[in-house]
């Protein structure tokens, strides 16, 4: 993974500094609220229901062991012993005191760790495929070019007020894992007829109240151009996106309204002015790439035996291998699965005990090395066979081994009114009725891939649009109501779900759900998944049950 180098180290001790001037002098009056918001927001401070939020960068998903146990002591020290994981593989503090976030910074300092550009009208955390790297159906590894583009965005002084806030995702594999198609840049590895790498860019996706499937902007793009075309269009989007409305700012909105072809052409006549000066060479491409190189990985690790013999003897164990594990590139390793979906657990989070047994597993059993995931997970990506045993009695130990990864239970879910200051109903309490009323696991294996996200607002941090089961909690006059869509997916194939009808009482939601599901049960074929039922019956017979 990547290190820091002196620059950068300085320039995040100077913003520690800076930062905590700017706090001692807000909580001392100098400074007024609109003053200081800008500034908190800068560095990922958001103030929620009951306490302000912190929001540490993890870029691209990737994380040290020795960053994992710094997490362990903020959420010991600072906070309430548990930290969160969200959609775009950062971490999220619920409960720290404002005065003592400036001790917090420098704690994350210490290990290559910082909370910048994480809030506000920026260039945020550009995130990525958990499984870059050890993926068998891998292109090319994306992370070199993730940390690429992350140096390019940090206190970018053209970009630090856009119109609104701007992300950008990446993927090196034929199985778009990262969500590329939903992002306001999405960039995706491809090869050209000549056997060259390079990429495919999409423009204009994202999700929230107006959810928008990205549009590809240039089917191919040169890895030399890399930075410039990126330049080029946010360069188009500050100019001309949307500054009077904040439902309608994102690039998204500006591509919906000037079309793809108009916005091609004003992107191709600014990246002419400045391609030439903002080349990367292979020289600079190869430096990156040797920040990311292989671990020491052992010749002959899949000749053990132990690995079979343990998934033969023992059926509970051969489960989570099968849900909670990965194919690996090298014969003899598997990446696992770390569920943060306990049953008795908020999705996503994770506690200080967790974090800090996790690190050391990860020392134990893969080089140092964990990856959050968009489904607010965490990774193991290079543990070998013949240590799957082992490691998954030490995960069970410690209620980390749930076999549900791709699942009903595995749900992406946000903090809802029990944290979030925007949130119009609750999510983490239905999220545990769904959990009890499907607590049978192997009625869960049997329903197969299906993923649920639920949102309490219509930001969608929890990307209701495009989940298998899409809820949505929304406020009628004080009351919580949440609206069902159906059929949508971040993957490949991306889609908008289509909505069920109309809200149902919060009472009503989880009954829904089974609803739903003992539908795709009766309906489906053989072991069709359940998007390809919905593709083949529509949405009206679960509508009908349903209401």
């Amino acid at each position: 993974m990547y290190q820091y180098n002196d620059n950068d180290q300085t320039l995040i001790n100077q913003r520690v500094t800076q930062f905590r001037g700017q706090t001692e002098r807000y909580l001392n009056g100098e400074l007024g609220e609109d003053e200081f918001r800008a500034l908190r927001l800068m560095n990922g401070l958001y103030i929620q229901t009951h306490a302000p939020m912190l929001r540490v960068a993890g870029p691209y998903g990737l994380l040290s062991s020795k960053q994992l146990r710094m997490l362990a002591h903020i959420a010991r020290k600072y906070d309430k012993d548990y930290a969160h994981i969200t959609t775009r593989q950062n971490i999220q503090f619920n409960w720290p005191e404002l005065k003592n976030v400036p001790d917090i910074l420098a704690d994350l300092a210490s290990v290559q760790m910082h909370a910048i550009q994480t809030s506000g009208n920026c260039l945020r955390n550009t995130t990525s495929d958990h499984l870059a790297g050890v993926c068998t159906d891998e292109i090319e590894d994306p992370r070199p070019y993730c940390e690429i583009i992350r140096q390019w965005t940090i206190l970018h002084p053209e970009f630090a007020y856009l119109p609104r806030k701007f992300k950008i995702a990446v993927s090196g594999s034929e199985q778009d894992r990262a969500a590329t198609q939903l992002h306001d840049i999405g960039l995706h590895i491809v090869k050209n007829d000549a056997g060259e790498t390079g990429f495919k860019v999409l423009v204009g996706g994202g999700l929230g109240r107006t959810p928008i499937i990205g549009k590809v902007i240039r089917p191919f793009l040169k890895k030399k151009h890399l930075l410039s075309y990126l330049e080029a269009i946010v360069r188009v989007y500050n100019l001309n996106g949307r500054r009077d409305n904040k439902y309608k700012s994102r690039i998204k909105i500006l591509v919906k309204e000037s079309g793809i072809e108009n916005m091609t052409t004003w992107v191709e006549a600014e990246w002419q002015q400045i391609k030439d000066g903002m080349e990367l060479d292979d020289e600079q491409i190869t430096a990156m790439q040797a920040q990311f190189k292989a671990p020491a990985y052992e010749n002959g690790a899949n000749l053990d035996a132990s690995f079979q013999t343990n998934t033969t003897r023992n059926p509970t164990f051969a489960t989570w291998i099968k849900h909670n594990s990965e194919d690996h590139k090298i014969p003899g390793y598997r990446a696992v699965y770390i569920s943060l979906k306990a049953p008795a657990a908020a999705p996503g989070d994770i506690t200080e005990k967790q974090l800090d047994a996790v690190a050391n597993l990860a020392d134990q059993y893969s080089f140092g090395e964990v990856r959050t995931t968009h489904r607010q997970n965490l990774v193991l990506a290079d543990v070998k066979q013949e240590k799957l045993f082992e490691l998954w009695q030490k995960l069970d130990s410690l209620e980390l081994a749930t076999p549900n990864i791709g699942t009903a239970t595995d749900m992406i879910c946000c903090p809802g009114l029990d944290f979030c200051s925007l949130a119009n109903a609750g999510s983490i309490g239905i999220a545990k009725e769904i959990n009890e009323a499907l607590d049978d696991m192997d009625y869960l294996h049997d329903i197969g891939d299906l993923k649920i996200n639920m949102s309490g607002c219509m930001n969608g941090c929890a990307h209701q649009s495009v989940g298998h089961i899409g809820i949505l909690g929304v406020d009628k006059k004080g009351v919580e109501w949440y609206q069902l869509t159906l059929g949508g997916s971040s993957e490949n194939e991306a889609a908008i779900g289509g909505r069920l009808g109309p809200a149902v009482a919060k009472d009503q939601v989880t009954k829904a759900i089974t609803t739903i599901l003992d539908v795709y049960i009766k309906q489906r074929l053989d072991d069709e998944i359940f998007l390809d039922t919905i593709k083949r019956i529509g949405i009206s017979p679960f509508k009908s049950a349903v209401y």
